[in-house]
């Protein structure tokens, strides 16, 4: 398991193994509390704070294809987490490179945290039971600890 980042929270995809399958966390900012639009889900209200999106890149392109296309600007909105990163901006990344779904794992981890709460239903979810992918984890504080959350993640 690796975190995929410099000191300065960049992230850099190329340190995964090409093609290398895995699950991943984003750690992100919403600077301003925003209503976002995501598919069909609908609108649903971001507080400005810290959240933790999971998935899991197990397809031919691996990790690195998929954090790539997570941290591109301009890419056509495919993904529940699209919608979100139009408007968040990535602060660390973890991933675990296995074939192994650790997704649900994650995310059910994640909402035991203090102050964790899902603020868009099913978002990154719709394959699986959890309520969400898309953990809030709250504002100040968060900024701290979301790093250490990330950390505490089981392989």
């Amino acid at each position: 398991m690796t975190t995929a980042s410099d000191s300065q929270g960049e992230i850099h995809p190329e340190q995964c193994e090409p093609k290398a399958p895995g699950t991943y966390a984003l750690l992100m900012e919403i600077k301003q509390e925003v209503v976002i639009t995501v598919g069909r889900l609908g609108a649903s209200r971001f507080a400005a704070g810290y959240y933790v999106y999971v998935g899991s890149a197990l397809g031919s392109g691996g990790l690195a294809a998929r954090l790539a296309r997570h941290r591109r600007q301009e890419k056509k909105l495919r993904w529940h987490i699209d919608y979100v990163l139009v408007h968040a901006h990535i602060v660390d990344i973890k991933v675990n490179t296995s074939r192994q779904k650790l997704e649900c794992v994650w995310a059910r981890k994640l909402l035991k945290m203090p102050g964790a709460r899902v603020v868009a239903p099913h978002l990154g979810s719709s394959d699986c039971r959890c309520p969400s992918h898309l953990i809030y984890l709250g504002r100040g504080r968060a900024a701290c600890w979301g790093k250490q959350v990330l950390a505490g993640l089981p392989q």
